[in-house]
């Protein structure tokens, strides 16, 4: 699903340029679990925003589902992006100014979903991430596991084939942290494929494969257990 062959991304200012990532080349196939783990600033999420579409790289070659997307322009990754990929952020990054239903029915209202179908799927993925009884609150009356479920919920509306969690426990206690952790393996082991940015062992190990990121480069990669896989496109 997911391929980059020597990628790069350099920031440059006046005076200053950084590079984030160095000829990173990694591979994740549909259906894996695969958790990317190194210190602060090592490139960890500037890696998931070019996988998500959220930026380009400088240079180097970024495969989606077989395509090479390395070179597409803004409309271009917003156009592949819907209802292809959702996104859990560990600042939940829910809007204040809307209710629990209205966050997660926002993806469907840009894929000009009908109002019956969008009211369905909002109600039926609230109560599986187990929050319908909270669809008209606003994020600021949600504990931090509320809103992890309720981004969660919002992140799997749309049926994606790939959801990238940027830190997804960062900002919970070790309950709920878990808690999500779970819901991530349950929704993995129903076939969507999971790449997870944390700084945590323990959640890295929920996923199938870990790869470790130092100053831009992978260094290593493990595999934490064998599941099937299931066959690229």
């Amino acid at each position: 699903m997911i391929r980059t062959e020597n990628l790069n991304k350099i920031f440059q200012t006046e005076e200053v340029e950084t590079t984030a990532l160095n000829s990173v080349n990694i591979n994740v196939k549909a259906g894996e679990f695969v958790a990317i783990m190194g210190p602060s600033g090592c490139g960890k999420s500037t890696l998931l925003n070019i996988i998500g579409l959220l930026d380009n790289p400088s240079n180097g070659e970024f495969y989606f589902d077989g395509q090479e997307i390395a070179s597409f322009k803004e409309r271009q990754r917003t156009n592949l992006r819907k209802g292809n990929i959702g996104f859990v952020f560990q600042s939940f990054n829910l809007i204040d100014e809307l209710n629990v239903f209205e966050n997660v029915e926002m993806p469907l209202v840009y894929l000009k979903m009908s109002a019956k179908e969008r009211k369905e799927r909002v109600q039926k993925v609230l109560e599986r991430m187990q929050i319908g009884h909270r669809s008209k609150h606003f994020p600021q009356q949600l504990s931090g596991g509320q809103q992890q479920r309720v981004a969660i919920a919002r992140a799997v509306v749309a049926n994606p084939k790939l959801i990238l969690a940027d830190e997804p426990t960062g900002n919970l206690d070790s309950k709920n942290g878990a808690e999500v952790m779970n819901l991530l393996r349950q929704l993995n082991e129903e076939g969507t494929t999971i790449v997870m940015v944390t700084h945590s062992a323990e959640h890295a190990e929920y996923a199938h494969r870990t790869i470790n990121l130092f100053d831009g480069h992978v260094v290593t990669e493990k595999t934490n257990y064998e599941i099937p896989i299931a066959e690229e496109v």
